[in-house]
């Protein structure tokens, strides 16, 4: 999205065979062994790696040209930085008479998500981010909680409307961010583009999220390494091994709103602050959205809740760092 989207920096995610980059250059070059094709843009506030396996260069050039052309469209409508796009509109004016179909799917993944984590995620949740947000810009610190409670009452995803086409907001003053799952559906979206043109093998990244799908060489998976979540801390957390597997992290230090960390970015629907157990999640998920958005509601349950939420999702595992640097994660983290 454009503006100040990037949340993701706990995980600077690199290929671990040395390359620069998450979208390091593919294996050993021997004869006739696919070609790497990668390309960076600046899209949806961040920036936008990708690497396509293939056969013939043209083709593969082809099929991310088109990867970020579709990449773009969906910014369009999905930004809130974005003037004229559908979910600015939709803040303005509290409805759609005709929302765009990516819009539509973004919303009935995020209620899912909404529902099964009972509320602590909401995309409504634009109110209370604005408030901390608008108070720290003026030069006033956090906001009181006599305001804090008046725009939690503003935060309901149960009265973000949807019959048809049409969406609609139900109480004035109410706004959708789709901050914390929308990078994730924009690179699902991107990967489909390339598959159908018959590139089954490519990594895609924005800012942090990615989409590992098929493999880097044959047998080979796409490997990253994952850094931890404070300064200071050498080497990487954990390295992985991916194949057709979503990656995304959310952490309390991309955006703080209070020096210690303590409130930022990600805040509890339900309490109107942040929650103060983790310092990140790192979630693995079939679909970038899930694994993006099963982020926050993590960071926003703690430990257990998190845990107990990610097993309600067939095939998500969970690494997670807290405030103090102890970690857990799922029995089934694929840890290399």
């Amino acid at each position: 999205m454009s503006g100040p989207l990037s949340r993701r920096g706990f995980l600077k995610i690199a290929a671990c065979s040395g390359a620069a980059g998450l979208w390091a250059a593919y294996g050993l070059r021997r004869a006739r062994q696919p070609v790497a094709v990668s390309q960076s843009r600046l899209l949806m506030g961040t920036v936008v790696n990708l690497t396509v396996m293939g056969p013939e260069r043209e083709a593969a050039e082809q099929a991310v040209q088109a990867c970020l052309d579709r990449m773009s469209g969906l910014e369009q409508v999905l930004s809130r930085f974005i003037p004229d796009s559908q979910l600015s509109q939709l803040n303005r004016d509290g409805r759609l008479a005709s929302a765009d179909a990516g819009l539509l799917d973004l919303i009935a993944q995020s209620r899912q998500i909404s529902e099964r984590s009972g509320g602590a995620f909401d995309i409504t949740i634009q109110p209370l981010v604005g408030l901390y947000q608008d108070c720290l810009a003026a030069g006033d610190g956090l906001p009181g909680e006599d305001a804090v409670q008046r725009a939690r009452r503003l935060v309901d995803y149960r009265r973000l409307s949807v019959s048809g086409g049409q969406v609609s907001l139900d109480l004035p003053g109410m706004a959708v961010t789709l901050d914390a799952i929308a990078k994730g559906y924009i690179v699902d979206q991107g990967v489909a583009v390339l598959r159908n043109r018959g590139f089954p093998d490519v990594l895609v990244e924005a800012g942090g999220d990615l989409l590992a799908a098929g493999q880097k060489g044959e047998g080979v998976p796409w490997r990253i390494g994952l850094q931890p979540p404070r300064r200071g801390m050498d080497g990487f957390a954990v390295r992985l091994g991916l194949r057709d597997r979503a990656a995304a992290t959310s952490g309390d230090y991309m955006q703080p709103f209070s020096p210690d960390l303590s409130e930022y970015h990600i805040l509890d629907p339900r309490s109107g602050h942040s929650s103060p157990e983790l310092a990140s999640a790192t979630l693995l998920a079939p679909t970038a959205a899930l694994a993006d958005g099963l982020a926050t509601a993590v960071m926003v349950l703690g430990v257990e809740g998190g845990l107990a939420l990610v097993r309600q999702f067939p095939g998500c595992q969970a690494y997670l760092v807290t405030k103090g640097l102890k970690v857990y994660q799922t029995e089934d983290f694929p840890r290399l």
